[in-house]
Protein backbone atom coordinates (compact mmCIF):
# COMPACT_ATOMS: atom_id res chain seq x y z
CA UNK A 1 0.00 0.00 0.00
CA UNK A 2 1.32 3.42 -0.98
CA UNK A 3 2.52 5.53 1.92
CA UNK A 4 0.83 8.88 1.27
CA UNK A 5 2.52 12.00 2.57
CA UNK A 6 0.69 15.28 2.03
CA UNK A 7 2.13 18.79 1.89
CA UNK A 8 -0.29 21.74 1.72
CA UNK A 9 0.70 25.33 0.96
CA UNK A 10 -2.00 27.92 1.65
CA UNK A 11 -2.41 31.49 0.46
CA UNK A 12 -5.15 33.90 1.42
CA UNK A 13 -7.80 34.51 4.02
CA UNK A 14 -8.97 32.60 7.08
CA UNK A 15 -11.50 30.81 4.87
CA UNK A 16 -8.59 29.37 2.88
CA UNK A 17 -6.81 28.36 6.09
CA UNK A 18 -10.01 26.66 7.22
CA UNK A 19 -10.38 24.89 3.87
CA UNK A 20 -6.79 23.64 4.04
CA UNK A 21 -7.38 22.20 7.52
CA UNK A 22 -10.42 20.35 6.17
CA UNK A 23 -8.45 19.08 3.16
CA UNK A 24 -5.92 17.65 5.63
CA UNK A 25 -8.73 16.03 7.68
CA UNK A 26 -10.30 14.44 4.59
CA UNK A 27 -6.98 13.17 3.25
CA UNK A 28 -6.03 11.65 6.61
CA UNK A 29 -9.44 10.00 6.92
CA UNK A 30 -9.80 8.71 3.33
CA UNK A 31 -6.20 8.05 2.24
CA UNK A 32 -4.51 7.62 5.62
CA UNK A 33 -2.27 10.54 4.65
CA UNK A 34 0.53 11.71 6.87
CA UNK A 35 0.72 15.51 6.89
CA UNK A 36 4.28 16.76 6.47
CA UNK A 37 5.78 20.23 6.80
CA UNK A 38 8.57 19.35 4.40
CA UNK A 39 7.71 19.54 0.71
CA UNK A 40 10.65 17.25 -0.09
CA UNK A 41 9.15 14.43 1.98
CA UNK A 42 5.72 14.56 0.29
CA UNK A 43 4.29 12.64 -2.65
CA UNK A 44 1.06 14.69 -2.76
CA UNK A 45 1.53 18.45 -3.10
CA UNK A 46 -1.52 20.72 -2.76
CA UNK A 47 -1.50 24.47 -3.40
CA UNK A 48 -4.61 26.20 -2.01
CA UNK A 49 -4.67 29.58 -3.74
CA UNK A 50 -6.20 33.04 -3.38
CA UNK A 51 -6.95 35.44 -6.25
CA UNK A 52 -7.93 38.55 -4.29
CA UNK A 53 -4.60 40.30 -4.76
CA UNK A 54 -2.83 41.28 -7.99
CA UNK A 55 -0.43 38.89 -9.75
CA UNK A 56 -1.97 35.84 -8.07
CA UNK A 57 -1.46 33.85 -11.27
CA UNK A 58 2.26 34.71 -11.49
CA UNK A 59 2.73 33.76 -7.87
CA UNK A 60 1.04 30.45 -8.64
CA UNK A 61 3.30 29.59 -11.59
CA UNK A 62 6.46 30.55 -9.72
CA UNK A 63 5.51 28.08 -7.00
CA UNK A 64 4.56 25.38 -9.49
CA UNK A 65 7.90 25.86 -11.24
CA UNK A 66 9.66 24.90 -8.02
CA UNK A 67 7.45 21.83 -7.64
CA UNK A 68 8.09 20.84 -11.28
CA UNK A 69 11.71 20.12 -10.34
CA UNK A 70 10.59 17.76 -7.56
CA UNK A 71 8.26 15.93 -9.95
CA UNK A 72 11.02 15.57 -12.51
CA UNK A 73 13.00 13.44 -10.05
CA UNK A 74 9.89 11.67 -8.74
CA UNK A 75 7.18 11.29 -11.44
CA UNK A 76 4.87 9.61 -8.90
CA UNK A 77 4.31 12.94 -7.15
CA UNK A 78 0.73 14.26 -7.50
CA UNK A 79 0.40 18.05 -7.83
CA UNK A 80 -2.99 19.62 -7.13
CA UNK A 81 -4.03 23.27 -7.45
CA UNK A 82 -7.12 24.43 -5.59
CA UNK A 83 -8.78 27.56 -4.29
CA UNK A 84 -9.86 30.73 -6.04
CA UNK A 85 -7.12 30.94 -8.71
CA UNK A 86 -7.89 27.35 -9.71
CA UNK A 87 -11.58 28.21 -9.94
CA UNK A 88 -10.83 31.36 -11.95
CA UNK A 89 -8.27 29.91 -14.38
CA UNK A 90 -9.37 26.28 -14.69
CA UNK A 91 -7.81 24.41 -17.61
CA UNK A 92 -5.72 27.45 -18.58
CA UNK A 93 -3.34 26.50 -15.75
CA UNK A 94 -2.27 23.50 -17.82
CA UNK A 95 -1.12 25.77 -20.67
CA UNK A 96 1.82 26.88 -18.53
CA UNK A 97 2.04 23.98 -16.08
CA UNK A 98 1.25 20.79 -18.01
CA UNK A 99 2.56 18.68 -15.13
CA UNK A 100 -0.30 19.64 -12.79
CA UNK A 101 -2.49 16.58 -12.13
CA UNK A 102 -5.57 17.99 -10.38
CA UNK A 103 -7.37 21.35 -10.52
CA UNK A 104 -10.19 21.77 -7.99
CA UNK A 105 -12.30 24.61 -6.63
CA UNK A 106 -13.21 25.77 -3.11
CA UNK A 107 -16.46 23.75 -3.30
CA UNK A 108 -14.97 20.49 -4.62
CA UNK A 109 -11.96 19.74 -2.44
CA UNK A 110 -13.90 16.94 -0.73
CA UNK A 111 -13.48 14.99 -4.01
CA UNK A 112 -9.67 15.01 -3.75
CA UNK A 113 -9.21 11.40 -2.52
CA UNK A 114 -11.28 10.08 -5.45
CA UNK A 115 -9.51 12.37 -7.91
CA UNK A 116 -6.08 11.23 -6.70
CA UNK A 117 -7.14 7.60 -7.10
CA UNK A 118 -8.28 8.23 -10.71
CA UNK A 119 -5.14 10.19 -11.64
CA UNK A 120 -2.95 7.36 -10.41
CA UNK A 121 -5.04 4.73 -12.19
CA UNK A 122 -5.61 6.44 -15.55
CA UNK A 123 -2.51 8.71 -15.67
CA UNK A 124 -4.59 11.69 -16.81
CA UNK A 125 -5.25 15.10 -15.28
CA UNK A 126 -8.64 15.91 -13.70
CA UNK A 127 -10.47 19.23 -13.30
CA UNK A 128 -13.51 19.93 -11.12
CA UNK A 129 -14.23 23.58 -10.38
CA UNK A 130 -18.01 23.24 -10.14
CA UNK A 131 -20.25 24.74 -7.43
CA UNK A 132 -22.25 21.94 -5.77
CA UNK A 133 -24.46 23.35 -3.01
CA UNK A 134 -22.76 22.86 0.38
CA UNK A 135 -22.01 19.29 -0.66
CA UNK A 136 -18.48 19.29 0.75
CA UNK A 137 -19.59 19.62 4.40
CA UNK A 138 -21.30 16.19 4.19
CA UNK A 139 -17.91 14.60 3.50
CA UNK A 140 -16.01 16.19 6.39
CA UNK A 141 -14.90 13.69 9.03
CA UNK A 142 -15.78 14.53 12.61
CA UNK A 143 -13.77 17.60 13.56
CA UNK A 144 -10.90 16.98 15.93
CA UNK A 145 -9.04 19.77 17.65
CA UNK A 146 -6.54 20.44 20.38
CA UNK A 147 -7.01 24.19 20.09
CA UNK A 148 -8.77 26.41 22.58
CA UNK A 149 -10.00 28.65 19.74
CA UNK A 150 -11.64 26.92 16.76
CA UNK A 151 -12.81 28.14 13.34
CA UNK A 152 -16.20 27.07 11.97
CA UNK A 153 -17.42 27.95 8.47
CA UNK A 154 -21.15 28.75 8.43
CA UNK A 155 -21.75 30.28 4.98
CA UNK A 156 -20.04 29.86 1.62
CA UNK A 157 -19.68 32.22 -1.31
CA UNK A 158 -20.88 35.77 -1.88
CA UNK A 159 -23.88 37.33 -3.65
CA UNK A 160 -22.91 41.00 -3.29
CA UNK A 161 -20.98 41.31 -6.59
CA UNK A 162 -18.86 44.32 -5.60
CA UNK A 163 -17.31 45.63 -8.80
CA UNK A 164 -13.71 44.90 -7.71
CA UNK A 165 -14.22 41.44 -6.23
CA UNK A 166 -13.61 38.05 -7.83
CA UNK A 167 -15.05 35.96 -4.96
CA UNK A 168 -18.62 35.49 -6.32
CA UNK A 169 -17.10 34.08 -9.50
CA UNK A 170 -14.61 31.76 -7.78
CA UNK A 171 -16.59 30.62 -4.71
CA UNK A 172 -20.16 30.94 -5.99
CA UNK A 173 -23.25 32.58 -4.48
CA UNK A 174 -24.02 32.73 -0.76
CA UNK A 175 -25.21 29.39 0.60
CA UNK A 176 -25.75 28.88 4.33
CA UNK A 177 -24.97 25.62 6.08
CA UNK A 178 -27.80 23.81 7.87
CA UNK A 179 -28.30 25.26 11.33
CA UNK A 180 -28.22 21.90 13.12
CA UNK A 181 -24.95 20.87 11.45
CA UNK A 182 -23.22 24.02 12.73
CA UNK A 183 -24.48 23.51 16.28
CA UNK A 184 -23.44 19.83 16.28
CA UNK A 185 -19.94 20.77 15.05
CA UNK A 186 -19.53 23.40 17.77
CA UNK A 187 -20.87 21.07 20.47
CA UNK A 188 -18.33 18.49 19.33
CA UNK A 189 -15.52 21.06 19.41
CA UNK A 190 -16.55 22.15 22.92
CA UNK A 191 -16.26 18.57 24.23
CA UNK A 192 -12.69 18.51 22.91
CA UNK A 193 -11.67 21.63 24.82
CA UNK A 194 -12.56 24.51 22.47
CA UNK A 195 -13.63 27.52 24.51
CA UNK A 196 -13.80 30.13 21.74
CA UNK A 197 -15.60 29.78 18.40
CA UNK A 198 -14.64 31.96 15.43
CA UNK A 199 -17.39 31.87 12.78
CA UNK A 200 -16.28 32.28 9.18
CA UNK A 201 -17.84 33.39 5.91
CA UNK A 202 -17.21 35.79 3.04
CA UNK A 203 -20.23 37.66 4.45
CA UNK A 204 -20.70 35.79 7.70
CA UNK A 205 -23.61 37.95 8.90
CA UNK A 206 -25.58 37.20 5.73
CA UNK A 207 -26.25 33.75 7.24
CA UNK A 208 -29.88 32.68 6.73
CA UNK A 209 -31.17 29.13 6.83
CA UNK A 210 -34.75 27.96 6.38
CA UNK A 211 -35.58 24.54 7.80
CA UNK A 212 -38.42 23.20 5.66
CA UNK A 213 -39.07 20.25 7.98
CA UNK A 214 -40.15 22.46 10.86
CA UNK A 215 -41.03 25.58 8.84
CA UNK A 216 -38.58 27.74 10.79
CA UNK A 217 -35.86 30.15 9.73
CA UNK A 218 -32.59 31.02 11.43
CA UNK A 219 -30.85 34.37 11.04
CA UNK A 220 -27.26 35.04 12.01
CA UNK A 221 -28.46 36.58 15.29
CA UNK A 222 -30.50 33.49 16.17
CA UNK A 223 -27.51 31.30 15.39
CA UNK A 224 -25.33 33.41 17.73
CA UNK A 225 -27.90 33.09 20.52
CA UNK A 226 -28.01 29.31 20.14
CA UNK A 227 -24.19 29.03 20.14
CA UNK A 228 -24.00 31.18 23.29
CA UNK A 229 -26.09 28.57 25.14
CA UNK A 230 -23.41 25.90 24.67
CA UNK A 231 -22.00 25.77 28.18
CA UNK A 232 -18.27 25.34 27.55
CA UNK A 233 -18.10 28.05 24.87
CA UNK A 234 -16.88 31.21 26.58
CA UNK A 235 -16.31 33.54 23.63
CA UNK A 236 -17.72 34.05 20.13
CA UNK A 237 -16.00 35.91 17.28
CA UNK A 238 -16.91 36.24 13.60
CA UNK A 239 -15.26 37.31 10.33
CA UNK A 240 -15.99 38.91 7.88
CA UNK A 241 -19.21 40.89 8.17
CA UNK A 242 -20.83 43.18 5.60
CA UNK A 243 -22.42 46.52 6.58
CA UNK A 244 -25.52 45.73 4.51
CA UNK A 245 -26.21 42.69 6.69
CA UNK A 246 -25.40 44.34 10.02
CA UNK A 247 -29.05 44.52 10.99
CA UNK A 248 -30.74 46.05 14.03
CA UNK A 249 -31.43 42.49 15.18
CA UNK A 250 -27.70 41.71 15.08
CA UNK A 251 -26.76 44.94 16.86
CA UNK A 252 -29.28 44.14 19.62
CA UNK A 253 -27.59 40.79 20.27
CA UNK A 254 -24.69 42.72 21.79
CA UNK A 255 -27.07 43.56 24.66
CA UNK A 256 -28.05 39.92 25.15
CA UNK A 257 -24.81 38.03 24.61
CA UNK A 258 -21.82 38.82 26.85
CA UNK A 259 -19.99 35.97 25.07
CA UNK A 260 -19.79 38.11 21.93
CA UNK A 261 -16.35 39.74 22.16
CA UNK A 262 -15.71 43.47 22.23
CA UNK A 263 -14.31 43.59 18.72
CA UNK A 264 -16.06 43.85 15.36
CA UNK A 265 -14.42 43.61 11.96
CA UNK A 266 -16.67 45.60 9.61
CA UNK A 267 -15.09 46.44 6.22
CA UNK A 268 -15.99 49.87 4.81
CA UNK A 269 -13.41 49.99 1.92
CA UNK A 270 -13.64 53.78 1.40
CA UNK A 271 -14.76 56.95 3.15
CA UNK A 272 -16.22 58.39 -0.04
CA UNK A 273 -19.84 57.85 -1.12
CA UNK A 274 -18.80 58.28 -4.75
CA UNK A 275 -16.23 55.49 -4.49
CA UNK A 276 -18.61 53.24 -2.55
CA UNK A 277 -21.14 53.66 -5.36
CA UNK A 278 -18.50 52.77 -7.97
CA UNK A 279 -17.60 49.74 -5.86
CA UNK A 280 -21.29 48.76 -5.62
CA UNK A 281 -21.04 48.41 -1.87
CA UNK A 282 -24.80 49.04 -1.33
CA UNK A 283 -24.48 51.51 1.56
CA UNK A 284 -23.25 55.06 2.09
CA UNK A 285 -20.97 56.55 4.73
CA UNK A 286 -23.87 57.93 6.75
CA UNK A 287 -25.37 54.42 7.02
CA UNK A 288 -22.01 52.94 7.99
CA UNK A 289 -21.51 55.55 10.72
CA UNK A 290 -25.02 54.87 12.06
CA UNK A 291 -24.20 51.16 12.41
CA UNK A 292 -20.97 51.91 14.32
CA UNK A 293 -22.70 54.43 16.61
CA UNK A 294 -25.51 51.98 17.40
CA UNK A 295 -23.01 49.27 18.31
CA UNK A 296 -21.02 51.69 20.48
CA UNK A 297 -24.18 52.87 22.24
CA UNK A 298 -24.64 49.29 23.44
CA UNK A 299 -20.96 48.49 23.93
CA UNK A 300 -19.07 51.75 24.60
CA UNK A 301 -15.72 49.95 24.90
CA UNK A 302 -16.05 47.92 21.71
CA UNK A 303 -13.33 48.36 19.10
CA UNK A 304 -13.91 48.35 15.36
CA UNK A 305 -11.57 47.03 12.69
CA UNK A 306 -12.11 47.51 8.98
CA UNK A 307 -10.81 46.98 5.43
CA UNK A 308 -9.71 49.66 2.98
CA UNK A 309 -8.93 49.70 -0.73
CA UNK A 310 -6.66 52.57 -1.73
CA UNK A 311 -6.46 53.98 -5.26
CA UNK A 312 -9.72 52.60 -6.65
CA UNK A 313 -10.37 53.92 -10.20
CA UNK A 314 -11.68 57.47 -9.96
CA UNK A 315 -10.49 58.07 -6.38
CA UNK A 316 -9.52 61.75 -6.03
CA UNK A 317 -7.42 63.30 -3.28
CA UNK A 318 -10.67 64.53 -1.72
CA UNK A 319 -12.11 61.00 -1.74
CA UNK A 320 -8.96 59.74 -0.03
CA UNK A 321 -9.06 62.56 2.53
CA UNK A 322 -12.63 61.51 3.36
CA UNK A 323 -11.33 58.01 4.08
CA UNK A 324 -8.70 59.35 6.47
CA UNK A 325 -11.33 61.51 8.18
CA UNK A 326 -13.56 58.48 8.66
CA UNK A 327 -10.71 56.51 10.26
CA UNK A 328 -10.02 59.34 12.72
CA UNK A 329 -13.65 60.27 13.43
CA UNK A 330 -14.72 56.70 14.17
CA UNK A 331 -11.54 55.79 16.05
CA UNK A 332 -11.06 52.69 13.93
CA UNK A 333 -8.65 50.09 15.25
CA UNK A 334 -6.36 47.58 13.47
CA UNK A 335 -7.44 47.16 9.86
CA UNK A 336 -6.44 45.55 6.58
CA UNK A 337 -5.59 47.90 3.72
CA UNK A 338 -4.44 47.31 0.15
CA UNK A 339 -3.71 49.11 -3.08
CA UNK A 340 -6.48 48.40 -5.60
CA UNK A 341 -5.54 45.69 -8.08
CA UNK A 342 -7.84 44.83 -11.02
CA UNK A 343 -9.13 41.27 -11.07
CA UNK A 344 -9.80 39.81 -14.54
CA UNK A 345 -13.47 39.64 -15.43
CA UNK A 346 -14.70 42.07 -12.77
CA UNK A 347 -16.55 45.29 -13.76
CA UNK A 348 -13.90 47.46 -12.05
CA UNK A 349 -11.17 46.00 -14.28
CA UNK A 350 -12.79 47.88 -17.19
CA UNK A 351 -12.85 51.22 -15.37
CA UNK A 352 -10.28 53.87 -16.25
CA UNK A 353 -7.51 53.83 -13.67
CA UNK A 354 -5.88 57.26 -13.81
CA UNK A 355 -3.95 57.11 -10.52
CA UNK A 356 -0.21 56.46 -10.70
CA UNK A 357 1.26 53.62 -8.68
CA UNK A 358 3.48 56.14 -6.87
CA UNK A 359 0.41 58.10 -5.74
CA UNK A 360 -1.32 54.89 -4.66
CA UNK A 361 1.69 53.91 -2.56
CA UNK A 362 1.79 57.35 -0.94
CA UNK A 363 -1.90 57.10 -0.03
CA UNK A 364 -1.51 53.57 1.33
CA UNK A 365 1.46 54.62 3.45
CA UNK A 366 -0.49 57.55 4.90
CA UNK A 367 -3.58 55.45 5.61
CA UNK A 368 -1.55 52.71 7.29
CA UNK A 369 0.32 55.32 9.32
CA UNK A 370 -2.95 56.66 10.77
CA UNK A 371 -4.32 53.17 11.44
CA UNK A 372 -1.07 52.21 13.15
CA UNK A 373 -1.22 55.32 15.35
CA UNK A 374 -4.81 54.48 16.30
CA UNK A 375 -3.86 50.89 17.14
CA UNK A 376 -0.88 52.10 19.19
CA UNK A 377 -3.16 54.50 21.08
CA UNK A 378 -5.66 51.77 21.97
CA UNK A 379 -2.90 49.41 23.14
CA UNK A 380 -1.32 52.13 25.28
CA UNK A 381 -4.69 52.79 26.96
CA UNK A 382 -4.58 49.22 28.25
CA UNK A 383 -1.35 49.78 30.19
CA UNK A 384 -1.84 49.02 33.93
CA UNK A 385 -5.38 47.75 33.34
CA UNK A 386 -6.56 44.27 34.25
CA UNK A 387 -7.78 42.26 31.25
CA UNK A 388 -9.61 38.95 30.96
CA UNK A 389 -7.53 36.63 28.78
CA UNK A 390 -8.51 33.29 27.28
CA UNK A 391 -5.25 31.33 27.52
CA UNK A 392 -4.59 29.55 24.20
CA UNK A 393 -1.18 28.00 24.60
CA UNK A 394 2.57 28.52 24.94
CA UNK A 395 4.48 30.61 22.42
CA UNK A 396 7.66 28.81 21.34
CA UNK A 397 9.30 32.10 20.30
CA UNK A 398 8.40 33.95 23.49
CA UNK A 399 8.53 30.94 25.84
CA UNK A 400 5.46 32.40 27.54
CA UNK A 401 1.77 31.63 27.79
CA UNK A 402 -0.40 33.62 25.40
CA UNK A 403 -4.04 34.42 24.85
CA UNK A 404 -6.30 37.17 23.54
CA UNK A 405 -8.15 40.03 25.09
CA UNK A 406 -11.75 40.59 24.01
CA UNK A 407 -10.57 43.46 21.80
CA UNK A 408 -8.27 41.18 19.82
CA UNK A 409 -4.88 41.89 21.43
CA UNK A 410 -2.44 39.04 22.03
CA UNK A 411 -1.14 39.02 25.61
CA UNK A 412 1.99 37.18 26.75
CA UNK A 413 2.65 36.27 30.40
CA UNK A 414 4.60 33.81 32.54
CA UNK A 415 3.21 31.58 35.26
CA UNK A 416 4.12 28.26 36.87
CA UNK A 417 0.72 26.59 36.54
CA UNK A 418 -0.88 25.55 33.26
CA UNK A 419 -4.06 27.53 32.67
CA UNK A 420 -4.54 26.75 28.95
CA UNK A 421 -8.25 26.90 28.16
CA UNK A 422 -9.02 29.05 31.20
CA UNK A 423 -10.14 32.65 31.44
CA UNK A 424 -7.65 34.51 33.64
CA UNK A 425 -7.09 38.04 34.90
CA UNK A 426 -3.84 39.59 33.67
CA UNK A 427 -2.46 43.01 34.61
CA UNK A 428 -0.92 44.69 31.56
CA UNK A 429 2.62 45.86 32.33
CA UNK A 430 4.01 46.59 28.86
CA UNK A 431 2.48 47.39 25.47
CA UNK A 432 3.50 47.11 21.86
CA UNK A 433 1.37 47.98 18.85
CA UNK A 434 -0.26 44.59 18.37
CA UNK A 435 0.71 42.71 21.53
CA UNK A 436 0.80 43.20 25.28
CA UNK A 437 2.82 41.75 28.17
CA UNK A 438 1.35 41.19 31.59
CA UNK A 439 1.36 39.58 35.03
CA UNK A 440 -0.98 36.81 36.14
CA UNK A 441 -3.47 37.91 38.82
CA UNK A 442 -6.01 35.09 39.19
CA UNK A 443 -8.36 32.67 37.44
CA UNK A 444 -11.83 33.93 36.53
CA UNK A 445 -14.55 32.20 38.51
CA UNK A 446 -17.11 32.06 35.68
Amino acid sequence: MLNNKLYIKTWGCQMNEYDSSKIADIMKYKLNCQITKSVKDANILILNTCSVREKAQEKLFHQLGRWKILKKYNPEIIIGVGGCVASQEGKKILNRAYYVDIIFGPQTFHKLPQMIYKVRKFKKYLIDISFPKIEKFKFFPTTKTKNVSAFVSIIEGCSKYCTYCIVPYTRGKEISRPYKDIILEIQNLSTQGAKEIHLLGQNVNAYFYFDKKINKYYTFSKLLIKISKIKNIKRIRFTTSHPKNFTTELIETYKKLPKLVNFVHLPVQSGSDKILSLMKRRYNISEYIQIINKIKNIRPNIQIGSDFIVGFPGETKKDFENTISLILDLDLDMSFSFIYSPRPGTPASKMKDNISILEKKKRLYLLQYHIKEQTKKFSLKMLNTIQIILVEGISIQQNKYFGKTENNRIVFFTYKKNYIGKLVYIKILDTYIYSLYGKFISVCKN
